[in-house]
């Protein structure tokens, strides 16, 4: 109660909006981005990302992000990086130091000087983005690229998962929120044309940390086929946790990423001006899934949703399912055996010849005269006088 005036006063209290982890799965593989490097160097194509990695970080000073390289034979870790080296700013020199300003004897470099005002979580995630990078592509030997385009995106979408899935339960410990509750208020969020009832309470609900996963890939789909199921296992983990999957195509299309993106009801965009990345970045991608609501998405209607086989890894128009795994198979396994079950399949008569029935002659309608109906004459009509 007010002293003054005797009246009382209730402190409403200001209920922020939950954070958002965006997790960027980089496809790295030097083979593919030279084929791009006329339209698109992947040094400039890095410096957008960052760009607009710095624009995600301040639309709220909560969010995070996180980046995951995927490269030609395994997939790194981009940021955050927990490990520390000699020579950086905030490493630890051989007295267990820490250097502030990237030099044992106090000097102060001018890169360091000319990054004394930018703001420390653009700076964080840029040294650590780039440094790693660089590291990556000179640990890669030209055996390791060859001729092939495929990239190791099953194994940067399970460390992606794994990530968010610690990183949810570690923000529901430390903020009291209920992670079923916050799932359920997701999909909510996700689900367009939802009433307003279901929208509001899904605002004043959700306090769970809200993820979403953005791929940019440059390698050929037709080349990562022999990853199909990890990748439609990832896709099927996201669907269930309702976390959307925006897909960034640089060049040409992938069939299993249009999957993952309509079946977690993200955006996939396949890009037709490389050059035009940030763009394409800031208007289509970095509207988090509250802000998606009142937007009007891109979407697709010609998704491919071919499928790969098991036994050869190919990606097939008509193939063989199991009855019991549902596993599938362009061409009869030998012996008739599943090779993920191995339920026995019946087969049948598959590539017999059909048997073929003659066609019955049609009889011809007889008068009552005896001549048939197409042996009579048409009668004419009788000359006027």
């Amino acid at each position: 109660m007010n002293a003054v005036d005797a009246s009382e006063h209730y402190d409403a209290g200001a209920k922020e909006l939950a954070p958002s982890l965006l997790a960027i799965v980089l496809d790295t593989n030097p083979h593919a981005w030279a084929l791009l490097e006329k339209d698109l160097p992947f040094s400039k194509a890095l410096a957008n990302i960052l760009v607009f990695i710095n624009a995600h970080l301040a639309c709220n000073y909560a969010n995070e992000v996180a980046v995951v390289a995927s490269h030609s034979q395994r997939a790194a870790w981009l940021y955050p990086s927990h490990r520390q080296q000699n020579g950086g700013p905030g490493s630890v020199d051989a007295d267990g130091d820490i250097e502030m300003n990237g030099h044992a004897d106090g000097g102060v470099d001018s890169r360091s000087a000319a990054q004394a005002n930018k703001y420390r979580p653009f700076r964080v995630v840029e040294e650590q983005v780039t440094r790693n990078v660089r590291e990556l592509l000179a640990s890669t030997n030209a055996s390791d690229v060859s001729s092939t385009t495929s990239t190791m995106m099953a194994g940067a979408l399970t460390l992606v998962l794994s990530h968010i899935n610690r990183r949810t339960i570690s923000w529901a410990d430390a903020h009291g929120s209920n992670l079923e509750d916050s799932a359920a208020a997701t999909s909510a969020t996700l689900v367009p044309g939802a009433s307003t009832n279901t929208t509001s309470a899904a605002n004043n609900t959700f306090t769970g940390l809200q993820s979403r996963i953005l791929i940019i890939s440059v390698s050929s789909s037709t080349d990562s086929a022999h990853q199909y199921i990890p990748i439609m296992n990832s896709i099927f983990a996201c669907q269930r946790l309702h976390i959307p999957i925006d897909v960034c195509k640089l060049s040409g299309d992938a069939v299993f990423l249009q999957q993952a993106s309509d079946a977690t009801r993200g955006v996939y965009m396949s890009l037709t001006e490389p050059r035009g990345l940030l763009q394409y970045l800031m208007m289509a991608f970095l509207p988090d899934q509250r802000s998606r609501r009142h937007l009007v998405l891109p979407s697709r209607v010609d998704v491919d949703f071919r499928a790969a086989c098991f036994c050869h890894r190919r990606v097939v128009n008509i193939g063989f399912v199991c009855s019991i795994c549902l596993s599938i198979f362009c061409e009869p396994p030998e012996n008739g055996d599943c090779l993920t079950c191995g339920n026995h399949l019946e087969i049948g008569d598959y590539g017999a010849r059909p048997a073929v029935l003659a066609r019955k002659k049609k009889k011809k309608k007889m008068r009552m005269n005896g001549t048939s109906a197409a042996a009579t004459p048409t009668p004419t009509t009788t000359p006027g006088p």
